[in-house]
């Protein structure tokens, strides 16, 4: 008896404390937000020009859990976030009224409660709602299909933003230090709508979390964070991605920016590295020298020679243990691939003159800020380019990218030349091009042979 007395308090208990969570308590804006849309534009000249890092990935698999449609429980919470598309395209029926459509317009930032699926007597399935804020019962009437139908085809319900992730984070974020990961974020122009102002901000700048609410349906998790100047700005981001509405293979090119890893970094996960160091992480630069790197694809580690003028951004430091040196992580920025490379911060100009020896490792003799030589790349041959494989026709960027700088070149009449790379396992790949640049054949020299050559390629 007393245990179940104890049950029903505990329920009423947990009752009271969700309901004092209201609408208005997700809705929260940047300190500069106006009446009238005149914010000013913050943006930061930084004075020096999807990997994520692994205890990004423990805080996001522990803490935010996806929950596909099928997988709903009764009780998980949303918000009516209507877009542009929903003001045309209804999405929920009122049953009190023999199921006619509401406007999603009265329904907007109003909290609805999941009440299970069931199907109505001319066999339709309806996903069912409870509205906290008007105490009225909607629902959701799938398009097509059964219920079940309806969920494994990883389907959401239009307009719901969900509120799950947002009090996760509102306990786990609020107050933690963090790093920025991209350099556009956002103000709140407007107290009284949604209007924002794309702000410029220095990756890698130290942040707090200030206040944590709704964002978008896609990406539901409104993040503001304050920097040491006091500038507030903000990132909608997607955790979990429950019903999101958008799938993994979207969150690429500028959407990178709205999952959690594309934006902010948690401090924690840069304790190893010192603040000096940590500034580097995000930054773009570019190889002044051809330098052997480490690559990982296919199950196995690679050594590639990668071409001088190479651009890469930063996105780790991890220190080498009883070591001066440390290992960065660098994305291709065309190619996307991610390398290895362990240099010093510490200038050892003791070998001087020669690119050989210590002073190649030196991040400053290696490195130069900034973008290097662009370079062009077509469809057909991204792929390969990211598999480190030389296919024909491709031109000698591209095969630049795919294989890095050759060993030696062999210059032939009308143009025609080739390009030698050994290989690890005592063979030697040679690439046969044209006149105008393309490759005609790839051929491997399965006897490991080397000629004598007349050139090497130009620096």
């Amino acid at each position: 008896m007393k245990k179940a007395i104890l049950t029903v308090g505990l329920a009423f208990l947990f009752g009271m404390v969700s309901a004092q969570k209201t609408s208005s308590d997700y809705l929260v804006k940047t300190k500069n937000a106006k009446k009238t849309a005149d914010a000013t534009n913050l943006t930061v000249i930084d004075d020096e020009q999807s990997q994520e890092e692994e205890k990004v990935f423990d805080f996001i698999s522990e803490n935010f859990k996806y929950y596909s449609l099928c997988d709903w429980k009764e009780g998980m919470k949303f918000m009516v976030m209507p877009e542009k598309y929903d003001m045309v395209v209804k999405t929920f029926h009122d049953p009190a009224l023999n199921g006619k459509e509401v406007s999603s317009m009265t329904l907007r930032y109003k909290i609805m409660i999941y009440k299970g699926h069931t199907v109505s007597s001319d066999g339709r399935a309806h996903i069912n709602f409870w509205c906290q804020d008007n105490n009225k019962n909607y629902y959701y009437e799938v398009p097509n299909g059964s219920f079940e139908d309806y969920c494994y085809g990883k389907m959401g319900v239009p307009t719901l933003a969900y509120l799950g992730d947002v009090d996760i984070a509102c306990e786990k974020l609020i107050g933690k230090k963090m790093f920025t990961k991209t350099d556009v974020y956002r103000i709140d122009s407007d107290a009284d709508s949604d209007g924002f102002q794309e702000v410029s901000v220095p990756k890698n700048s130290e942040v707090t979390v200030t206040q944590i609410g709704v964002g978008t349906r896609s990406f539901p998790v409104k993040i503001i964070v304050e920097d040491e100047n006091g500038n507030e700005f903000y990132q909608n981001v997607a955790i979990s991605k429950t019903n999101s509405g958008m799938r993994d293979d979207e969150f690429i090119m500028d959407n990178t920016k709205f999952l959690f890893a594309g934006s902010f970094e948690l401090q924690d996960a840069l304790m190893a590295v010192s603040k000096n160091l940590s500034t580097y992480i995000g930054k773009i630069v570019h190889t002044k020298y051809s330098t052997k790197m480490l690559t990982k694809g296919a199950g196995k580690d690679r050594i590639l020679n990668v071409p001088r003028q190479s651009t890469f951004s930063i996105e780790n430091l991890a220190p080498k243990q009883n070591s001066s040196y440390v290992t960065l992580t660098l994305k291709d920025q065309e190619t996307r691939r991610v390398y290895f490379k362990d240099v010093t911060f510490t200038n050892t100009d003791n070998v001087a003159g020669d690119i050989d020896g210590v002073r190649e490792d030196y991040f400053g003799y290696l490195f130069a800020m900034g973008e290097g030589k662009a370079r062009k790349t077509s469809q057909a041959t991204r792929e390969a380019i990211r598999q480190g494989r030389v296919i024909l026709n491709m031109s000698e960027d591209e095969v630049l990218m795919a294989v890095g700088d050759p060993e030696k070149t062999i210059e032939g009449d009308n143009g025609v030349h080739r390009w030698l790379y050994p290989r690890s396992n005592g063979r030697l790949m040679i690439i046969h091009f044209n006149g105008t640049g393309s490759v005609t054949k790839v051929e491997i020299d399965r006897s490991g042979a080397t000629k004598k050559t007349t050139t090497k390629r130009k620096k």
